[in-house]
């Protein structure tokens, strides 16, 4: 035998699986079973974790790499908004010229810290942006402690001079990296001078400059601490602290927040206990009382109201805000030197003939006026009260409110002339001329188209009597005549006659807002309704230009960066009455001036058609007039500030009636002989024929042997007073039955 052992046969052993190969992300996990095999390990969560911020550092490095700094907005510049005159002339400046830039050296030390404590206290040792200041903020906020801005003071520049004001996450990030380039490559002193120049501070302020103007009435060096405080605590909230003057929650949370800067303030080592106590015993430095637009005084406030409000509203980018930033140049249509006369003729009729010391009824006098070119409707001229410096903001001359009167008969006439007159029930519209004869008696009643006596629920009768403003027995007149001498019967019979309808759509073609327009009523006809003066003096243009309607317009361009904005060309003019007809109006008109209520207007010494209106309670008194130059409205009204609604003018000036043909007549007259010198006296177009016109039924016939006859309240009626049957008149479309249609009237 061999001297080697010989090993024994070893036994198989009973093996696993093969080995499987190794996986590059073991997931899920190997050799775990259960929910332990879908939970990570440790080494797998830090991979993670390293690949996300690795992935996200190198995008936010790219992106901050190709980042550029946009050129500044352009409204963060010095600009104005100015207004021209239509000479070209500046008639005012507003918006962003509260914009004055200033040096940082201009601000003092303690009121930069000021804003350094409320906005941004690690400003001069953080990158221009602060994280943890960002969080900390929404954490406060979510506290209900109060507002933070959880941007810094780089961020804020950035967002006022380089981009917009949207709460977006991608303008939010663009800020972001804005901001970090720009802590990088500009100085500190040249963000917080940046910074305070493009601030809005509410008041139309922008920058630290005007605010220091709107709010304390000072140049920026003069601000102390405590009104420094007030003005950092202001760019939280402008909206607010804009209020802090009048509004007591306003004053409050002002008072609270500017409290709140001030322990900043203590808190960054820049205001001590004691200084801290000796302001707050100094107390809150309230700001002065403000009226916008108080730097425009006498008509410009106005003028630049009417021009503002027409530029929103034929560009819907052009709003407030846009407006504040500045930078439109807006060309208007106002005339320099006719505005200048229209203000100075007021006043010198007011002085003449109103005494407010010695009379009290003279105190609350308002005058209202506009003049527009026929043929255009460039409004060259506006009286809208005494000035936003009396602190008065409503324009009288671009108002609603005031009844019209009688000023309103010759579109009545005009709509009569062109779709003619129901004078019997059930047949078509008669033709109707000035020489048609309406009765003109006082306190005679009123029929509809239908032949129904109009009703009046305060008659005891129940029928509506109609009245003049004197008991005078007319007869039958003409509408010459009854137009010349302002006698109500024969025009609210006309009215009628003609309907509610034809009335409202020529004045409607005329240029009235239909929104100014009386509901249907009997008054309806002689001016119970109130459109403003700029819009009667716009339709009595239309007949001074035969017929041809202009729109008023303010403004003829507006340019901003030295584009023209689209919008502004003016409005086309268009035929809202024939010829014949405005031109017969016209005519009629200038019978007004030459021998009926408006013969002061004949001063003038012009070729000039025009109608006085005096309404209910003589609540109101018109002139309007016109040559082939120039249309004018003037109205005259009470108004007690501590009651606003319109008082009775009777003892104006001594009076103890006060018609249109009186003091508004003479502001007219007074205004137009400025106006129109210098220019010719140009005469109206003859008025082509119009042809026969029909009379009211009952109207004597023009024979000489033909007289009037008179029974009861009508001419040529057989019914007797009290004895007619009140029936109810039908209702036009759109009339309410149960309202009755009219109320007594007393308007010239």
């Amino acid at each position: 035998m061999s001297g080697h052992r010989r090993r024994p046969p070893q036994r198989s052993r009973r093996r696993g699986p093969a080995p499987q190969q190794k996986r590059w992300i073991d997931y899920p996990r190997r050799g775990r079973t259960g929910p332990r095999r879908w939970l990570p390990s440790v080494r797998q969560l830090l991979a993670l974790f390293l690949f996300f911020f690795g992935g996200t550092a190198a995008a936010v490095g790219y992106a901050y790499a190709t980042v550029t700094i946009p050129d500044p907005n352009p409204s963060t510049l010095l600009q104005n908004n100015v207004y021209y005159w239509s000479d070209g002339t500046v008639l005012a400046t507003d918006g962003s010229v509260n914009r004055q830039n200033v040096t940082l050296a201009q601000v003092p030390a303690d009121v930069q810290w000021a804003f350094i404590a409320a906005e941004n206290s690690s400003f001069y040792t953080d990158p221009g942006i602060d994280p943890q200041g960002i969080a900390r903020a929404v954490v406060h906020m979510a506290e209900g402690g109060s507002v933070q801005s959880g941007s810094t003071i780089t961020q804020q520049f950035v967002k006022n001079t380089y981009l917009d004001q949207s709460q977006t996450f991608s303008r939010k990030f663009k800020e972001l990296l804005i901001s970090a380039k720009i802590g990088a490559v500009t100085t500190k002193q040249q963000i917080l001078q940046g910074y305070l120049n493009t601030c809005f501070f509410g008041r139309q302020a922008n920058g630290i400059q005007a605010a220091a103007r709107m709010y304390y009435d000072l140049p920026v060096e003069k601000l102390d601490m405590s009104q420094g405080a007030f003005l950092a605590a202001a760019v939280n909230e402008p909206s607010l602290f804009q209020r802090a003057d009048s509004d007591p929650v306003a004053r409050k949370q002002a008072e609270a927040r500017w409290s709140w800067v001030l322990d900043r303030m203590v808190k960054v080592g820049k205001l001590t206990p004691g200084q801290r106590a000796r302001y707050a015993a100094a107390g809150f430095p309230a700001p002065r009382k403000w009226n916008p637009g108080s730097g425009l005084t006498g008509e410009t406030g106005y003028l630049v109201q009417l021009a503002r409000s027409y530029a929103e509203a034929h560009d819907r980018t052009i709003t407030d805000s846009s407006l504040s930033r500045g930078g439109y140049q807006i060309h208007t249509t106002f005339d320099r030197k006719r505005t200048a006369a229209l203000a100075r003729a007021v006043a010198e009729v007011r002085k003449e003939r109103l005494d407010p010391a010695r009379r009290s009824v003279d105190r609350d006098v308002q005058v209202g006026a506009a003049s527009v070119e026929p043929t255009t409707g460039r409004i060259l001229a506006v009286y809208g009260g005494p000035g936003f410096g009396n602190a008065h903001y409503s324009d009288n001359a671009d108002t609603s409110g005031v009844p019209v009167g009688s000023t309103f008969k010759p579109v009545v006439l005009a709509a009569a002339l062109q779709h003619g007159a129901v004078l019997r029930p059930g047949r078509s519209p008669a033709p109707i001329t000035p020489a048609s004869k309406f009765d003109g008696d006082d306190g005679i009643e009123i029929k509809d188209q239908q032949g129904d006596y109009v009703t009046d629920d305060k008659d005891p009768s129940g029928l509506l009597h109609q009245h003049n403003d004197t008991t005078r027995r007319w007869g039958y007149i003409s509408l010459r005549q009854a137009m010349e001498q302002s006698v109500n019967t024969p025009y609210v019979q006309l009215g009628e006659d003609v309907g509610y309808g034809n009335v409202a759509k020529t004045a409607g073609a005329l240029g009235l807002r239909r929104d100014s327009l009386a509901a249907p009523s009997a008054g309806f006809y002689i001016g119970t309704s109130t459109p403003s003066a700029i819009r009667m003096a716009d339709t009595y243009a239309t007949f001074a230009a035969s017929g041809v309607q202009a729109t008023p317009y303010s403004v003829t361009k507006v340019t901003r960066d030295g584009s023209a904005l689209p919008g502004f060309t003016a409005p086309a003019p268009v035929r809202a009455l024939p010829p014949a007809i405005a031109d017969t109006v016209t005519d009629v008109l200038r019978g007004v001036i030459a021998r009926g209520t408006g013969t002061k207007a004949g001063a003038l010494g012009r070729t000039a058609a025009g109608k006085t209106g005096t309404t209910d309670d003589y609540r109101s008194a018109w002139f309007i007039g016109y040559t082939r130059q120039l249309a004018t409205s003037v109205v005259l009204f009470r108004e007690d500030p501590a009651h606003p609604q319109l008082q009775s003018l009777v003892g104006v000036g001594g009076r103890h009636k006060v018609f249109g043909g009186d003091i508004p007549t003479e502001i007219w007259t007074q205004y137009m002989r400025a106006a129109l010198a210098g220019l010719p006296d140009s005469p109206f177009p003859a008025p082509a024929p119009l042809g026969h016109g029909t009379d009211e039924p009952g109207a004597p016939t023009p024979s000489p042997s033909a007289a009037p006859v008179k029974r009861g309240g009508r001419t040529g009626t057989t019914a007797k007073p009290g004895k007619k049957t009140a029936t109810t008149a039908a209702p036009r479309p759109g009339t309410p039955p149960s309202l009755p249609k009219c109320r007594p009237h007393k308007c010239h």
